[in-house]
């Protein structure tokens, strides 16, 4: 089921009023990212305000997910005892099938029973999986001769999945929390997911083995049925899996769930009487026309496989990201009249996170709106319009001072950054236009321009000549490198004051056109572009990128340990036994735990939050700092390889090769690296035209070796619409000249049936005349559907990551021993020596689509 944007404060409103002390507390399952660590943050706040008991759980990957479902979860059912109660999945579990991952259901029951457990997901992940938002509901299994007697007591405030205001929370079931998407978006997988729902049992075989069976064969014979996506429901061959392992292997990075359909035995007897003999009387031409068995069930066939390509199609379109989750938590607090600046400023971490780790609409990888300047991101138009709302509600929480207003307005209209706060109590949020630098607060101007992601590739710092131009910048701006290279809040005032006018000027010389946010217009609450600023009174003054830095580096390197001693002080993973070809399991929990409530601690809404923060601030420094050498070595060596699909380039030796054993951390060098392949070939002219766009840059994948584990950490990033997939390209345009032959063909042979039909007509009985006639109409009806649902989400021009789709093909079809348990299907492990035909064998894959 899925609750609507405009309910999003429904159920916690029940929630609240069914609360009472002998409740089981909420378990809350968090992912261990930035944004879902706001959303928890923020999350929790509304639950101690209204004194809701809570419970947080971290989970590292979908070992975890399963694990923490078998000992926290099914224990809460009522069929085991327990006494029911909430699950809430921040940034948890919207790829799969949540029922069977956490064990709540059991896929023989004819009849769903959550065990009044109700789980409420959030999630930015996308595809979603489509039995989580139509499905969820205790009974939706049922026969269909059940439905009517039980719908009002167990479906009431449900409409085709979608939760209304009569929904009340008794029976439990899985709930989507839709940020506008499903409603938007997902009408026609909602039609196709019902119509499979209700369609009857049906053989899918070839339509001409059809027509060598009879009819009574049909109505009794019983095959083993298939999932949509084409493969047997072979459960002996699964048994021996981890459910999330054997879930996702059906359909690649996402779960294919295909709704439960009602068993039937047969078409309704009132059809089969129809093809009885007629009477003396003579029948009306409807009566005498009417179609028989076999062509009814080809009709099926027919609807089916259209049905069935449109939720393949959805499936097979790639990942993306939609709204964070912390800016939909920071709804339902402004829904429920709760928000506040600390809750604002969290949700304003949240957002400014996902483009620090590259999540963008169209999967992992770099944003063609990395060429906007301020805060551009993963959004494109939505993305500027959430910020947009961000900075509606920065102005209206915190009015400016009148005593004040004048020297504020001065400082913003120069474009200065703040650095400290306007007194010793002022905890305020204020907007800035923050270039895009690196930690600009709490570096040298210097290290910070050279560290930043967006301005180190344009100007190539890992080359000599690289290094100049910034020197040339520098000097063209006026900026001594004895000032550039001391700490910013040092330097001297007057240069601070007119940093922004003079990058706006030379900027652009050097083909920075997006390094400073454009100039305001009129309206303060309008300035597109601009950053979020919040100071703690003297303590600390920190932009919401900053926090993201800092937050990311904490769970991607560790606790606030010396650096030297970081490596040598790495915790042991604990072991697991499962298994997943090849590879042993292993949860990353325990090492990681320590990580997530340090980070966890740095957001807290005290005012120990920046010291925390700054102690962390060394982790931030030395991580990006690694990112610069590795990425320097690996271009500067020629260590990046290109493949079919995609490039190719290893981690494996250096002083900074354990650090990459994060995905994280190894994600973000890979952006890095992407970014500055995506400008070399952009000023060597190496782009292809894609439908109306012009695309420079290809995919790239990175391996960071883990020798503790003998395996290689591998991540597959795309780059939004600014990616070239050739292998995509080609077998695109095979499939679309395959199709013209094919119809063709299909043209020529009807034609000729067509002729010979209207030569015998005379000849043959009337009822097998109108047979064959309803199925010539079917046929031609079926074609054209196809041919209308070719490419139902081309509209969108979107090269979408399918690196996830694509390893688990790999996987299928090899025997390369892969353990993929990440919630970023992108990323997986791949033992050592089974490296090489692995990245052979993905070469001919679509990676992205």
């Amino acid at each position: 089921m899925y609750l609507p944007r405009q309910l999003i404060s429904h159920l916690y409103l029940q929630l609240l009023r069914s609360h009472h002390p002998l409740s089981p507390p909420v378990l809350i399952l968090v992912a261990l990212e930035p944004d879902a660590l706001c959303a928890c943050r923020i999350l929790t706040a509304l639950l101690k305000r209204d004194y809701i008991p809570h419970k947080i759980q971290p989970v590292a990957g979908y070992g975890d997910l399963s694990r923490a479902g078998e000992e926290l979860v099914r224990p809460m059912q009522t069929t085991n005892g327990g006494s029911g109660g909430v699950v809430i999945c921040l940034g948890v579990g919207g790829l799969v099938d949540l029922g069977e991952i956490l064990a709540l259901s059991n896929p023989e029951d004819e009849v769903e029973d959550m065990g009044g457990v109700e789980i409420w997901v959030f999630d930015a992940r996308r595809p979603w999986n489509l039995g989580n938002v139509f499905g969820g509901l205790a009974g939706m299994g049922q026969p269909m001769a059940e439905i009517d007697a039980n719908a009002r007591r167990r479906g009431r405030g449900v409409d085709k999945g979608c939760i209304t205001s009569a929904y009340t929370s008794k029976n439990g079931g899985i709930i989507v929390y839709d940020d506008g998407d499903i409603e938007e978006e997902l009408r026609n997988e909602r039609e196709a997911y019902y119509a499979l729902l209700e369609m009857p049992e049906v053989d899918d075989d070839d339509d001409d083995a059809s027509d060598d069976g009879s009819e009574d064969e049909m109505q009794t014979g019983s095959k083993k049925r298939k999932s949509w996506s084409g493969r047997e429901d072979d459960e002996d061959s699964e048994g021996d899996e981890p459910p999330h392992q054997r879930r996702r292997s059906n359909s690649g990075s996402s779960i294919a769930s295909t709704p439960t359909r009602r068993k039937k035995t047969g078409i309704n007897s009132s059809n089969s009487s129809r093809s009885a003999t007629p009477t003396t009387d003579s029948p009306s031409p409807a009566e005498a026309k009417q179609p028989s068995a076999r062509s009814l069930k080809k009709r099926l066939i027919n609807l089916k496989r259209r049905h069935d390509s449109v939720l393949q199609s959805y499936y097979s379109s790639g990942t993306s990201y939609s709204e964070p989750i912390s800016s939909l938590i920071y709804s339902l607090a402004s829904e429920l009249g709760r928000d506040d600046n600390d809750l604002l400023w969290l949700a304003i971490v949240g957002v400014s996170s996902l483009e620090l780790s590259g999540r963008t609409m169209t999967g992992v990888g770099i944003s063609n709106t990395s060429e906007s300047g301020g805060s551009a991101g993963w959004g494109g138009q939505r993305g500027e319009h959430i910020r947009q709302i961000l900075r509606d509600e920065v102005h209206r929480l915190n009015p400016p001072d009148p005593l004040e207003s004048n020297r504020d307005i001065r400082g913003e209209i120069n474009g200065v950054i703040p650095t400290t706060a306007r007194s010793p109590t002022d905890t305020s949020i204020r907007l800035s236009p923050e270039p895009r630098f690196l930690l600009v607060r709490h570096w040298s101007l210097y290290e910070s321009m050279l560290h930043s992601p967006y301005l180190a590739p344009r100007l190539h710092v890992w080359t000599e000549n690289g290094r100049k131009r910034l020197h040339k910048l520098l000097a063209k701006m006026g900026i001594s490198l004895t000032q550039c290279h001391q700490y910013y809040t040092h330097m001297d005032m007057e240069l601070k004051r007119v940093l922004r006018s003079r990058l706006l000027k030379y900027a652009p010389m050097y083909g920075l056109d997006g390094l400073v946010p454009s100039e305001g217009s009129g309206s303060a609450s309008a300035r597109e572009g601009w950053g979020f600023v919040r100071c703690w009174g003297w303590k600390a003054c920190l932009s919401a990128t900053d926090v993201g830095v800092i937050v990311g580096a904490m769970l991607e390197v560790g606790p606030h340990e010396t650096l030297a001693s970081w490596d040598s002080k790495r915790l042991p993973r604990a072991r697991d036994d499962t298994e997943n070809s090849g590879i042993t399991g292993e949860s990353d929990l325990a090492s990681l735990l320590p990580r997530f409530w340090s980070a966890y601690d740095a957001l807290s809404l005290t005012s120990e939050s920046p010291t925390i923060l700054l102690e962390a601030l060394p982790l931030a420094q030395h991580l990006h700092r690694a990112i610069l050498r590795t990425g320097t070595s690996l271009l500067s060596k020629h260590q990046i390889r290109h493949l079919r699909a995609f490039r190719i380039a290893v981690v494996k030796d250096g002083p900074d090769v354990k650090l990459f054993t994060n995905p994280g951390a190894l994600t973000k060098l890979a952006l890095w690296i992407a970014e500055a392949i995506r400008v070399q070939e952009k000023e060597r002219g190496d782009s292809v035209k894609i439908g109306r766009k012009r695309a420079a840059g290809t995919p790239l994948v990175l391996a960071g070796l883990d020798e503790d584990r003998d395996l290689y950490v591998v991540v597959g990033t795309g780059g939004g619409g600014g990616v070239v997939d050739f292998a995509a390209m080609s077998k695109r345009q095979e499939e679309r000249k395959k199709k013209k032959e094919l119809k063709e063909k299909k043209q020529k042979e009807r034609s000729e049936r067509r002729s010979k039909r209207a030569a015998e007509r005379a000849e043959r009985e009337e009822e097998t005349g109108a047979e064959d006639e309803d199925s010539e109409e079917s046929e031609s009806s079926s074609e054209s559907e196809s041919e209308d649902e070719e490419d139902p989400r081309g509209k969108k021009h979107l090269l979408r990551n399918r690196f996830g789709i694509a390893f688990q093909e790999v996987v299928q079809e090899t025997n390369a021993r892969v353990r993929i348990d990440s919630f970023e299907h992108c990323v997986v492990e791949v033992q050592k020596d089974d490296l090489g035909g692995f990245l052979e064998a993905l070469s001919f894959r679509s990676v992205v689509g």
